[in-house]
């Protein structure tokens, strides 16, 4: 049995093809001229140690980033969302604890047959969520899937520290997953987390920890050792890889394409010559998009797709890492098919600002005392659903389903100045929350 929907059912499902893909850029972009107007940097210092040159910056909460892409991915596919088995979103960067961020997503595409789940491991959200959905696929637990990896960190970005304020982005990208008994879809994984290096990036101000603290939400310092950031990462996504081609029987020469997670050039350059790989074959457009964390990996694919870097039947080698430290390598063989079957009509809610506009926003609001009520924000719901809604026995204006209401990612930046200094002395007991006391 291939699943619970109807999309898939009647094939041997031992794999999951990718059969959909679809990304959301925000339109607005920071440069490295816009950082250097509030820290102490250059385009040419940011360019030598990251290769990235501007960054895209949300005007919107993630999960609309994450609805925009997936419904693109869906049109792709050429798939309706009430046939969709699942829909699994990673990031870091969601909307609210409780309840996840895919249950919203899933209402905005309407796909009321699937099942919701969220997953957080930092930069490899979106493979780990791709191993979670492929691997129930396989099992005949479920037909279909959505897999998104969407994060704003621009909302949780301490903007006085030029360390992780110069390399991460905005973004989401996604992908449809499809069984079949063709041997495509993920060959082969490697996962794993280098826990003792867990505090070596890391963001305080966010999570349970921090409740109750004296911390306005928002306000974040961040844990960001770079020289030791860079040595992990290489170290983990080289060995990762060498694990993962080891699990397959693949050597270097079996690879067509290299599209490891968007880190910074430097990074990428390294595994690659510690894999003795040709900068040729490795995809990379940190240039224009940056660090997009659980976005970095699913962008990165439909990127290559539209760059015609990913052809038929290609096999690709996809290693990462993230907070954590977080690793993963997966080993991918594409189906015939490289183009869109249909487009979405999906889009962001148009903006007027620039992305510096946004991060000086945001940077003003740190020293803003938090308000009284949460800012309301509505969120997209597509026309079928308020359709049924309104046409349901005895729906009334004023007993009619609402729009949710919650706190921005971009408008929650309300902050008290003094609640900075705060997260580097509150301490957190060893027994509740292991590793967060310094």
């Amino acid at each position: 049995m291939a699943g619970r929907g109807s999309f898939g059912k009647g094939c041997d499902s031992t794999y999951a093809e990718i059969v959909g893909w679809g990304k959301c850029i925000p339109p607005a972009s920071l440069s490295n001229a816009d950082l250097s107007t509030f820290l102490d940097t250059t385009d040419d210092w940011i360019l030598r140690r990251t290769g990235i040159a501007s960054r895209p910056i949300s005007h919107v909460p993630v999960s609309e980033l994450a609805y925009v892409a997936a419904a693109q991915a869906l049109a792709c596919a050429q798939v309706d969302a009430e046939e969709i088995d699942l829909v699994i979103v990673g990031s870091c960067t969601g909307d609210e604890q409780m309840p996840n961020t895919s249950s919203r997503v899933q209402r905005s595409l309407g796909a009321s047959r699937a099942a919701a789940v969220d997953i957080n491991t930092a930069c490899t959200s979106f493979m780990y969520a791709l191993s979670y959905a492929s691997s129930l696929i396989r099992t005949g637990a479920i037909g279909s899937a959505v897999v998104v990896g969407s994060d704003t960190l621009s909302a949780f970005m301490d903007w006085t520290d030029r360390r992780p304020s110069v390399v991460f982005g905005d973004a989401a990208g996604a992908v449809v997953l499809r069984a079949t008994n063709q041997p495509v879809g993920i060959m082969g994984e490697a996962l794993g987390c280098v826990y003792e290096s867990r505090d070596v990036l890391r963001i305080k101000g966010i999570g349970s920890a921090y409740a109750n603290a004296g911390v306005t939400f928002g306000t974040t310092a961040w844990d960001f050792d770079g020289p030791e950031v860079f040595r992990q990462a290489v170290h983990a996504m080289t060995v990762a890889s060498k694990k993962v081609l080891e699990k397959t029987a693949l050597t270097n020469e079996d690879i067509d394409l290299v599209v490891p997670h968007q880190a910074n050039l430097r990074i990428i350059e390294a595994v690659a010559r510690r894999l003795r790989t040709s900068m040729g074959k490795v995809f990379t457009h940190v240039l224009e998009r940056g660090n997009l964390s659980s976005a970095s990996m699913p962008v990165a694919i439909v990127d290559a797709l539209e760059k015609k870097r990913i052809t038929p039947g290609a096999r690709l080698l996809l290693p990462g890492f993230g907070g954590g430290m977080t690793w993963s390598a997966h080993v991918i063989q594409w189906g015939m098919r490289v183009s869109e079957l249909g487009t979405s009509e999906v889009c962001l809610p148009p903006t007027t600002k620039t992305g510096l506009d946004i991060v000086q926003s945001l940077r003003a609001r740190k020293g803003v005392p938090p308000g009284p009520l949460l800012p309301e924000t509505s969120y997209s719901i597509p026309a079928s659903l308020e359709a049924a809604a309104s046409s349901r026995p005895g729906s009334t204006a004023a007993n009619r389903p609402v729009r949710p209401i919650r706190r921005s990612s971009i408008t929650a930046q309300t902050e008290m100045a003094a609640a900075a200094s705060n997260l580097a002395t509150i301490e957190v007991a060893p027994a509740s929350i292991e590793g967060f006391g310094n």
